[in-house]
């Protein structure tokens, strides 16, 4: 018996129309079983709900068009939806016209140079940037000047390391991608070192990591809590405690997204020997399933909860399903509450 499981039956509700010689034969027809283990927590998480907010307050508040600096989260279907609500989606701020003054900056933060060439170019800037990416912002930027030397534990490319990398002059942080890069590091003599993490990183790999530096660097410092956030810990937990009880793991996420990558990961380190990220239902393998009788699925941090209904129902249309919900944590009353202009610009009905 599973600790933090609750039993409950998903019922199928196909959308097809059946003649009646159709129905008759289906009455008879078995559908095979399937089990499924849904984890929880998954989906959005209080970061990613503050920023997808924060874009439809800011479209109701100030009309379309509003501009954001990247993809606000990693999710082709949240993007989708805030287009055609009237949001433009560029990776540069050259990008955005001259007469177009409000930018949104995304969820993952960006480097203290675009927040200058917003300023020095008279935006109003709405920042949508994740608390707890800031909070590893404000780390870096206190660690460097105590005068330590700081490195990051990430992922080379990424845009929340590129954000937390552009927090100093360039070269004062240095980025450790994997053990290797941990193990070959060489820091400045006579200089104290901390580190700092990405948000959205294996838990695991952190630690292999860290232990790394630990064992090299006796005297090495790193943030009181970690700063691989609640959200990625709790999901890649629930993704832990299933692997070895199912025969495939299905993540729904963007590929783009690190978070369920990282999820993709644990999966297979777990000892679970299928999985699959997909985006949604659309992109599924159902030959994946020919020889599954149970079946995990979680969804990245990005992900709304529509695209995991969306796939039960399309699991129920062919299996008889028994679905099971895995809770290793609970994320009830975590928010984040939305930037403070925005909120005071929404409030008194005006625009900037």
């Amino acid at each position: 018996m599973l600790v933090g499981v609750d039993a409950g039956v998903f019922l199928s509700r196909p959308n097809i129309s059946l003649g009646k010689q159709d129905t008759t034969s289906r009455m008879f027809e078995q559908k095979p079983g399937l089990d499924v283990y849904l984890c929880a927590p998954r989906g959005f998480c209080a970061g990613v709900s503050r920023a997808v907010e924060t874009v439809e307050l800011a479209l109701k508040t100030y009309g379309a068009p509003i501009y954001v600096r990247h993809h606000i989260v990693h999710n082709r279907h949240v993007i989708q939806s805030l287009q055609a609500k009237g949001a433009i989606f560029v990776e540069e701020l050259s990008e955005i016209p001259d007469n177009q003054a409000r930018v949104i900056f995304s969820a993952h933060g960006v480097p203290t140079a675009v927040e200058s060439e917003a300023t020095r170019r008279g935006m109003f800037i709405v920042d949508a940037s994740c608390p707890l990416v800031k909070k590893v912002h404000r780390e870096a930027e206190a660690y460097y000047k105590l005068g330590y030397e700081v490195v990051l534990i990430g992922h080379r490319g990424h845009p929340e390391v590129i954000g937390i990398l552009g927090q100093l002059p360039a070269g004062a942080i240095t980025l450790i991608v994997d053990v290797a890069a941990a193990k070959s590091f060489s820091p400045r003599s006579g200089i104290k070192l901390a580190y700092v993490t990405q948000t959205t990183l294996s838990i695991y790999d952190v630690a292999e990591i860290v232990r790394i530096l630990e064992q090299r660097f006796p005297t090495i410092t790193g943030p009181r809590k970690s700063d691989v956030c609640y959200a990625t810990t709790n999901r890649q937990s629930a993704v832990k405690m299933i692997a070895p009880l199912v025969d495939a793991i299905i993540v729904i996420g963007s590929p783009a997204s690190s978070n369920s990558q990282r999820l993709r990961e644990v999966a297979s380190s777990e000892g679970c020997a299928r999985t699959l990220l997909i985006e949604d239902v659309s992109q599924l393998d159902w030959t994946l399933l020919d020889r599954t009788s149970r079946l995990g699925l979680t969804a990245g941090a990005s992900v709304p909860e529509l695209l995991v209904e969306r796939l039960l129902d399309a699991l129920a249309e062919r299996f008889s399903l028994k679905v099971e919900t895995v809770t290793t944590a609970s994320e009830d009353g975590i928010s984040f509450a939305l930037p403070k202009a925005l909120l005071t610009d929404a409030r008194g009905g005006g625009a900037r």
